[in-house]
């Protein structure tokens, strides 16, 4: 329920604040025809996700075919750097999102602004932080990865400048995140899309020296990158106060940017799990890595495409989980738990057809696809065909996982998701691929992917049913009630086309 309530004025600011909120647009995932709500809302998430992939291919090839194999390994060395910082970030982003989630179910706008004031005044001293102590840090870091002699001066030149983009980045994500919260994913989207020309058009200008600009080589990659997310984000806060959207903060409401304690501590307690899942699921990426090394270069070749091509199929789910998540955090905060059922069944039906869809053009077309990196007479060509065979399918159960933990990280499950995730792919994939090799050789490997993905989807299902998660609570502390004169400007915002919650699609 709304916390503007007292008076018989207050009542009734309340009830029309609350109507405008159901009729608020599209923003609004407590209303409407759910699995087509879904959809709509999921789609820029996706979109977001291929254009991030696509902007690292292509910057690849820019770094790859302008400044040779070593500065390809040194960036590489470095993403792997920031893929572990971005996923923490993750977390505190998610728990973010599941709180404004929440706090717009109840039609508590206020106390989805506190929560954004609260992560971006604490992350904005963490970046600043991480930046300094990055460019710092960066030569050991480096170290600890055992980056190759040849290739360790370009990554500690790209890591550098790369680190002087983190305050942008890690505020532009948590930025984004909290929008989708509120139901708003083609703001995100676009500036996604300004980031990503901005980066990859930036890329060659920089490397090169075009024009005016200074010929910097690999720290030219880095350089497009920081000026990318500044600029993303500087529109993207110019746009959310031109607009006058749900999340702007104004006037006293600017004082939500010192970090409230309680808000703080939940988010850090909710996060830290979200963001272990990402390393758990990287960690144990690295590890199967160093198992397929020792099959020869052909099949660590025909590996490292098979995973190219999975990035962008295990992106349906991915979007559909995060999309399931805010919208039953909107519905759980509104106490509409009678369609949170009908949200994770919808979510899991899409993925199915969607992922389902993809592996099977993949499995008509893989000789093509695969040819495009290997070229049609690689010695790794077979290999890599016989990997997708094995191994692409798993990724319709992952779909299923993914869902079913957007729904129970809604309320504030995350302990189940990490530990059931943890159990799947550290004691059983990699304990499968190890312990099966010796009847199965190269293809115990390639089996350790739906044997796992097959553990995680029954620990999933076993825990949705039955693993208590709606007696879970993550909420927003209490805080002074609005006065009424402000309950009748936050009602109306929401009913002006300037503050309307954005559609998602």
């Amino acid at each position: 329920m709304p916390r503007w309530s007292g008076s018989a004025k207050g009542k009734d600011v309340a009830d029309a604040g609350t109507r405008l909120g159901h009729s608020a647009g599209r923003g609004d995932l407590t209303q409407g025809p759910i699995a087509k709500t879904l959809l709509i809302f999921a789609l820029p998430t996706l979109i977001s996700s291929i254009l991030q992939s696509l902007n690292g291919t292509v910057n690849a090839i820019w770094i790859g075919r302008f400044l040779g194999e070593s500065a390809l390994a040194a960036t590489s060395n470095a993403n792997m750097i920031m893929f572990l910082l971005m996923s923490f970030v993750f977390g505190f982003g998610m728990a973010s999102t599941v709180l404004i989630g929440q706090a717009f179910g109840r039609r508590d706008v206020d106390g989805a602004r506190r929560v954004i004031g609260t992560a971006i005044g604490s992350f904005v001293f963490v970046a600043a932080a991480i930046a300094i102590f990055g460019w710092v840090f960066a030569p050991g870091l480096l170290k600890v990865l055992a980056t190759p002699a040849d290739a360790a001066p370009l990554a500690l030149a790209y890591l550098r400048v790369i680190f002087l983009a983190m305050p942008a980045i890690l505020i532009l994500v948590l930025l984004m995140m909290g929008m989708r919260g509120a139901g708003d994913a083609m703001t995100p989207l676009w500036a996604m899309l300004v980031a990503v020309l901005l980066d990859s058009g930036l890329n060659p200008i920089f490397i090169l020296g075009l024009g005016p600009a200074p010929r910097l080589g690999i720290a030219g990659s880095a350089t497009a990158t920081v000026i990318a997310n500044y600029v993303a984000l500087i529109g993207l806060v110019a746009f959310i106060y031109a607009r006058d959207l749900p999340l702007r903060l104004r006037g006293r409401e600017l004082r939500y940017l010192i970090p409230d304690g309680a808000i703080l501590k939940t988010i850090v307690v909710k996060g830290i799990p979200m963001g272990l899942q990402m390393i758990v699921i990287s960690g144990s990426a690295l590890a199967l890595i160093g198992l397929v090394n020792r099959e020869g270069v052909d099949t660590t070749a025909a590996f490292g495409v098979a995973m190219q091509l999975w990035t962008y199929l295990q992106m349906p789910a991915m979007a559909l989980g995060a999309a399931v998540s805010a919208m039953a955090a909107q519905n759980i905060g509104a106490g509409r738990w009678d369609r949170v059922n009908t949200i994770t069944r919808s979510g899991v039906i899409q993925a199915l057809l969607i992922t389902g869809t993809l592996v099977v053009l993949l499995a008509v077309a893989d000789r093509p696809a695969l040819a495009l990196f290997l070229g049609g007479h690689s010695p790794a060509l077979p290999i890599a065909r016989h990997i997708q065979l094995i191994a692409t399918w798993n990724f319709l159960l992952m779909g299923v996982t993914m869902v079913l933990f957007g729904t129970v990280r809604a309320n504030g499950a995350v302990m189940g998701p990490l530990i059931i995730l943890a159990i799947g792919l550290i004691p059983i994939r990699l304990g499968f691929a190890i312990s099966a090799y010796s009847w199965l050789h190269a293809d115990a490997l390639w089996w350790s992917f739906p044997v796992s993905s097959t553990a995680n989807v029954a620990l999933a299902i076993a825990f949705y049913l039955h693993g208590g998660w709606k007696k879970a609570r993550m909420g927003i502390p209490s805080a002074t009630p609005l006065d009424e004169q402000e309950c009748v400007e936050e009602a109306l915002c929401e009913a002006e086309p300037g503050g309307r919650l954005n559609p998602a699609g």
